[in-house]
């Protein structure tokens, strides 16, 4: 316990799946955590049950794509509890299709939040952590941030960007101690899977066969430890780089996938 003690925390998409779990972790861990998401009703109940359970937190309704909510919501973080120490940078959406398919409107769509969201808060984080003397930044991008994967074209432009993005701003920072890296889940077992379940044309179409297929299914059959992994998992790995025990490490990946990079 006391891993982060005193450290404020910035989390996006934190209301659920792998952002709740960063937002629970990090606060069991002695941060004060700001809980953004779009998701007004959960990421309030989150916040509400981190306080019950004896952490602090705030929520905030924030759009990631919008430059001027960015610079309101650092504000309101720093006027709660300080200036910034973490920033998770979370939030994201998948958009999946044949590249023939695939209209501008998504591309533009997915690179807004995916991109462009890290982008903003990387850039209006980095003043706030330079008045609090030190930060550490984690970019959440994928496995597909890594490797190609079909039906999937747009999702690995923008995880990848972010990839090479984090590194970048890591060589821009060090100098103001500020660390930068990024995290690269598998499959992992969230709500996610849940708005794209029954689509056929995703990129685990090849194993549907015309039936639903689960998260634990599709890691059965792709992924070496044969299980999806769980949010926490993912949070585990970001609450080691956001703390002082990965404070040797900037610019660097932490691949958390059960193995399926390590045959690629």
């Amino acid at each position: 316990m006391g891993r982060v003690t005193g450290k404020v925390a910035l989390v996006t998409g934190g209301a659920s799946g792998i952002g709740r779990a960063c937002c629970e972790l990090l606060a069991r861990e002695g941060a004060r955590v700001a809980i953004t998401d779009i998701d007004e009703r959960q990421g309030r109940a989150l916040a509400d049950s981190i306080k019950e359970s004896g952490g602090e937190a705030v929520f905030f309704r924030h759009d990631v794509t919008s430059e001027e909510e960015w610079i309101a919501t650092i504000r309101r973080t720093e006027d709660a509890f300080g200036p910034l120490n973490i920033l998770v940078n979370n939030a994201g959406v998948a958009v999946f299709g044949a590249v023939w398919d695939y209209s501008l409107e998504d591309w533009r769509k997915q690179n807004a939040i995916n991109l462009d969201g890290v982008f903003l808060g990387t850039k209006h984080a980095i003043p706030s952590m330079r008045k609090a003397g030190s930060g550490s930044i984690v970019v959440i991008s994928s496995l597909a941030g890594l490797e190609g994967q079909p039906f999937m074209s747009g999702y690995c432009a923008n995880k990848g960007g972010v990839r090479l993005f984090a590194k970048a701003v890591a060589l821009e920072c060090a100098r103001d101690n500020i660390r930068v890296n990024s995290v690269h889940p598998g499959v992992i077992d969230t709500p996610i899977w849940n708005k794209f379940a029954d689509d056929n044309t995703g990129p685990w179409a090849r194993l549907k066969q015309g039936e639903r297929v689960e998260p634990q299914e599709v890691a059965r059959r792709t992924t070496p430890l044969r299980r999806a992994g769980k949010p926490e998992e993912i949070a585990y790995g970001v609450l080691f780089l956001a703390s002082d025990e990965a404070s040797f490490m900037t610019g660097a990946e932490l691949v958390i996938d059960g193995g399926i990079h390590a045959g690629g």
